[in-house]
């Protein structure tokens, strides 16, 4: 039994009904020319055979002094066949069938009886490919690592059958033990920096305020976004060339981040005002930035702080719509500079107490919300991948509405492509996929300023 540290405790903690806490991912597949009629059956038994499982993949709650949430056990039975499913789709198994299975498995919640992840192989799909969605809670994986995790389970080479496990990942060497963060001895050390790294933190905020900087939570303006939430969800996906966005950064001189996040934003303004519900004041986004170096890629935990990004959707010029959010992203980075990501991680814990606090429903409908909606752009494979043969097409990731932010846009990088995953509330946010095409909108008014 270990202990689970605070900030994925607090996943465990705010799950309910209403509020699943598990990351997903929807990835597309192109079987090879010669690939037999049976070929997810033959995926799946081979994936069945993978009986060896990461620690992480072992873990479910345990309950530590009297208290559920605080620790994990570790479960030596694991059932496979649970946890690894077969689905097909109906007729006439185009895009909407395909989301519609993707949205009701999105929205029901793992068990905590067993290991908290799941793998669905998805076929019946008109165009010959097959799809597969993975979730996993929160608590467990942060979207870097996930990403990291299913890269090591797939291949470069098209010629080779390799067919990994995310659950069996390669051993990695690391040049010396570390605590755990979840370990007694790891659990009191972060503690301790956390401690530590108070007198920091307090000169930090301070000067953040004095040179205003920083936009603070509560500042968003109220949309439609940030209303009360049920179980239920609705996805919405895209690709878009990554070529196209680079041309953007390349002729402002803005980062391909600084570019989605104005793209998104050209997208949000759109949608809102089509539906007459654009506020006067900008929309305020919450940006993850991890906090994992290259070579950390063992599964497990969150190492993740966030940013407060003013989206400047009250400016109708999108180049200068730009230019804010690049000052924006600019300035609260440089909140950030000399921080240990101990430090770092416990400033974005304060700054996002307030999410605690609107989980309560009473307060959603009262207090104004800490920011509008979270957009998060995780690194994706550049390269070609293959799994079993299959080429990977596209991997949309899946995230996490909350209860007053109703909708999430998080996006990843595969091959030459950007894939954008769109998950909101089915009864909250009205006709969700209309964002994909306010997200192109929103580029090409981009490429048409410059």
């Amino acid at each position: 039994m270990e202990f689970v540290s605070p900030i994925d405790a607090l996943f465990l903690l705010a799950e309910s009904r209403e509020h699943p806490m598990h990351v997903g991912g929807l990835m597309l597949f192109e079987p090879p020319e010669d690939a037999p009629r049976d070929q997810l059956r033959g995926l799946h038994e081979r994936l069945l055979r993978h009986d060896g499982f990461h620690p992480t993949f072992r873990k479910r709650p345990a309950t530590l002094f009297s208290t559920p949430q605080l620790a994990w056990t570790s479960d030596n039975d694991i059932d496979l066949g649970y946890h690894v499913r077969r689905a097909a789709l109906p007729g006439p198994g185009g895009p909407r069938q395909l989301l519609d299975l993707t949205s009701r498995l999105h929205g029901s919640l793992l068990d905590r009886h067993r290991p908290l992840w799941e793998m669905h192989l998805i076929e019946g799909l008109a165009d010959g490919r097959f799809a597969v969605y993975t979730k996993m809670h929160h608590a467990l994986i942060d979207g870097v690592s996930g990403q990291r995790l299913l890269r090591r389970a797939m291949t470069e080479d098209p010629a080779s059958a390799h067919l990994g496990a995310p659950w069996n990942p390669p051993r990695a060497r690391r040049p010396e033990p570390q605590a755990s963060p979840g370990s007694r001895k790891g659990f009191a050390k972060q503690l301790w920096h956390t401690a530590a790294a108070a007198p920091a933190l307090v000169r930090t905020i301070g000067d953040a305020l004095l040179r205003q900087q920083w936009a603070m939570p509560f500042e968003a303006p109220r949309t439609l976004f940030n209303v009360p939430i049920g179980g239920a969800r609705r996805a919405a996906v895209r690709s878009w060339p990554l070529e196209r966005l680079e041309q953007v950064g390349k002729a402002t001189g803005a980062t391909l981040n600084d570019v989605v996040l104005a793209m998104s934003s050209g997208a949000l303004r759109g949608y809102l005002a089509e539906r007459d519900a654009l506020p006067d004041k900008p929309l305020i986004a919450l940006v993850p930035m991890s906090l994992r170096g290259h070579d950390d890629i063992e599964p497990g935990g969150n190492k993740v702080c966030a940013i407060l990004c003013n989206l400047a959707t009250d400016i109708a010029d999108p180049l200068v719509r730009l230019a804010t959010i690049r000052e924006s992203t600019r300035r609260n980075k440089e909140v950030y500079h000399g921080l240990s990501p101990v430090q770092a991680m416990a400033l974005s814990a304060l700054m996002l107490s307030p999410v605690a606090m609107s989980l309560l429903p009473a307060l959603t409908s009262v207090a104004a919300p800490p920011f509008n909606l979270i957009i998060s752009n995780v690194p994706g494979p550049r390269s070609p991948l293959y799994w079993g043969g299959a080429r990977l097409d596209a991997g949309y990731p899946l995230s996490i509405p909350f209860d007053g932010q109703a909708a999430n846009i998080t996006l990843t990088t595969v091959g030459d492509n950007l894939d954008f995953g769109i998950v909101g509330c089915r009864r909250s946010v009205p006709e969700l996929d209309r964002l994909l095409g306010h997200l192109e909108n929103g580029l090409a008014e981009l490429e048409e300023s410059i």
